[in-house]
């Protein structure tokens, strides 16, 4: 559907604005006095009472404000109530209270707010603070981007060999793997969110990802990035959809504007860079990665999760989608260490977890 004309979401992006700048001051505050980190699915996989204080803030804010909408957030539970209210609604508000929770902990800047809207599926507003160094970045498709109420715009590198684009990438997919990897321009950092808020900014040019992401990661800066001219998709190249039964997209994501971006999934295909699949079905590009016996075993099977790359699989985790009982794990010990952790973070922990390549 066409985006709804910027002025009648004006008062969306003011409370928006008004939402994340509050929710900033409170996780400042909790900053100041010390924080009490728990644990979700790994020692990577951070919460706090932060968290879920600017969590509640904001969505009382928003259930204030605009009462027929639906309403995600990270830290809410999304009961199969609240997902039957969102599932029906056409707005939805998709909130994360911090992205880049681990930043948030060490206590680097390099963490923010984002809050996004979704309409028809399609994400239509955004903003994105980041309360350590105070830039507040909003945005309406149709009317552009600003960054502490300034107009901005992408940058205009060419990306040849004297001005080339920098991406902006996971400083934990850096470390863990990328590091290995010569792709030029890359710059790591933190929240997902600010990435795409520097892109529409012009500090950056495009982004990807190995492991997948959750709407909640991505939708506020999906909007940033679309009002700035660019867009973010899957890494399969098809778009992503907004308040979907589950809230995680099942494979990484690529987004930048439109020249960085065509060079940079070029790049990605060159170098076989490796992307999770979680959920594979049998239509999906990456199913022809799996050998023929396995596509003909794996038919119809909703558990089947594969990390592949340059057109071959090189992990493959399937598990019974009811009991999260695993029922195959293969591949290399490292890309199956990576692709278990992207399962276990959809969908819960696994009842046998894979510690290296074992299986038929």
């Amino acid at each position: 559907m066409p985006p709804l004309p910027p002025a009648k979401l004006q008062q969306e992006l003011d409370t928006a604005i008004q939402l994340a700048r509050e929710a900033g001051a409170l996780l400042l505050s909790h900053l100041a006095r010390g924080l009490i980190v728990e644990y979700k699915t790994s020692a990577e996989d951070t919460v706090t009472a932060a968290d879920r204080e600017a969590s509640a803030l904001i969505v009382a804010g928003l259930k204030a404000a605009f009462p027929g909408d639906g309403l995600l957030s990270e830290e809410e539970t999304d009961s199969p109530e609240n997902k039957a209210e969102r599932l029906g609604r056409e707005r939805v508000w998709i909130v994360d209270p911090i992205d880049g929770t681990n930043d948030f902990v060490k206590g680097t800047a390099d963490f923010s707010v984002s809050i996004g809207l979704a309409v028809g599926g399609e994400p239509v507003l955004g903003v994105v603070f980041a309360p350590a160094s105070g830039e507040l970045f909003a945005g309406m498709v149709g009317a552009g981007v600003t960054k502490n109420g300034e107009r901005i715009s992408v940058s205009t590198r060419s990306g040849g060999t004297n001005d080339p684009f920098i991406v902006a990438i996971s400083g934990t997919e850096y470390k863990r793997e990328l590091h290995l990897h010569d792709l030029p321009g890359m710059k790591p950092s933190g929240s997902i969110a600010l990435k795409l808020a520097r892109i529409a900014a012009g500090e950056a040019d495009a982004t990807f990802t190995m492991s997948p992401r959750s709407e909640w990661d991505i939708a506020a800066g999906h909007a940033l990035l679309r009002a700035s001219g660019g867009d973010l998709l899957r890494r399969d190249g098809l778009p992503i959809r907004y308040n979907q039964p589950s809230p995680h997209i099942e494979q990484g994501i690529v987004g930048g504007r439109p020249e960085a971006l065509a060079w940079l999934t070029a790049e990605l295909a060159a170098r076989a860079l490796p992307t999770a699949h979680l959920g594979l079905e049998e239509s999906a590009l990456a199913w022809a990665t799996l050998p023929g016996a396995d596509q003909a075993a794996l038919a119809g099977h909703l558990g089947v999760n594969v990390r592949h790359g340059g057109g071959q699989t090189l992990a493959l985790l399937v598990v019974d989608p009811a009991t999260r009982t695993v029922e195959r794990a293969e591949g290399d010990a490292f890309h199956l260490s990576r692709l278990t952790r992207d399962v276990v973070r959809a969908i819960g922990a696994l009842n046998e977890q894979p510690h290296g390549p074992h299986g038929g």
